[in-house]
């Protein structure tokens, strides 16, 4: 017998889940349509809190990203008003994971994601300089790490491949703000092996992660056509990440890696719709 993972939640909650809670048992004997529905509706939940959390990874590099360009006066008017609205985006998300997950290792790592946001947003509102840059850049990790856990346990407990899709989908959102992260990390001067490696890593990452999802054999047409729209971009853009040492692009580094995360939204948006 699985732990039950859900929640009641009201049904004006952003992600519609279930209002009933339904335990996800293991038998062998056939299971009655009714059963069948009810399996369907609770791996449709999670795949929706995958979803969920996934975008919470996204934030915490966004936020980061937005607080080095806003300090960098690149861009500031944009980062500012997106640093505000991810934040009040983050706590929005955080309270309704809470309220829809019982699982006890899953909450106390939601407890640590909020004592970690709060510090998170407090630094945020800290005037700019390279050692608060620092903190930020560290503060986002530990947020990454700790949604990226929800992520895990949460794929674990619905165990079916559109999980594993959508879970991909959803993480080139946060790899596209992780390469902006720490392309205007360098710019603002943290320029040490660590910062080129990450960068090194998230593009690569992509990439290996793009190529996998155009392969993928459910795609719809109209999911192809979005990932066609971005693998034009990427093959154009990539270049431009890599030379972090050499700067110079900061703005096109932002819209461009903005232009992703949302295009890469409305495609996990396609895959959440698709394994209904």
């Amino acid at each position: 017998m699985k732990k039950d993972i859900l929640k009641k939640v009201s049904l004006a909650a952003v992600i519609m889940l279930s209002c009933t809670e339904i335990s996800m048992a293991e038998n062998t004997a056939p299971q009655p349509a009714s059963e069948v529905a009810n399996t369907n509706k609770v791996t449709m939940d999670i795949v929706k809190l995958i979803d969920m959390a996934g975008r919470q990874r996204m934030l915490s590099q966004r936020i980061a990203k937005d607080y080095m360009y806003a300090g960098k006066k690149i861009a500031a008017s944009k980062a500012t008003k997106q640093l505000k609205k991810s934040l009040e985006e983050m706590k929005t998300a955080h309270k309704i994971l809470v309220e829809s997950i019982n699982d006890p290792e899953i909450k106390n790592l939601l407890a640590f994601v909020k004592m970690s946001s709060e510090d998170f947003e407090a630094t945020s509102k800290e005037p700019f300089n390279t050692d608060n840059a620092q903190l930020i850049l560290d503060l986002s990790e530990s947020m990454l790490e700790g949604s990226q856990y929800v992520v895990t346990s949460l794929k674990g407990i619905a165990n079916v491949k559109a999980s594993k899709i959508v879970d991909m989908s959803g993480r080139q959102r946060m790899l596209a703000q992780r390469i902006a992260k720490y392309y205007i990390a360098y710019q603002a001067g943290i320029k040490d092996k660590n910062t080129v490696d990450q960068m090194n890593a998230a593009v690569k990452l992509f990439g290996e992660s793009h190529e996998a999802l155009m392969k993928n054999e459910n795609n719809t047409p109209e999911i192809n056509r979005k990932l066609n729209k971005i693998d034009r971009l990427w093959k154009i853009v990539y270049k431009f990440y890599l030379n972090i040492e050499k700067g110079g692009l900061p703005l096109i580094v932002f819209n461009t890696t903005d232009d992703i995360t949302k295009k890469m939204n409305e495609i996990t948006a396609l895959y959440v719709e698709l394994y209904k």
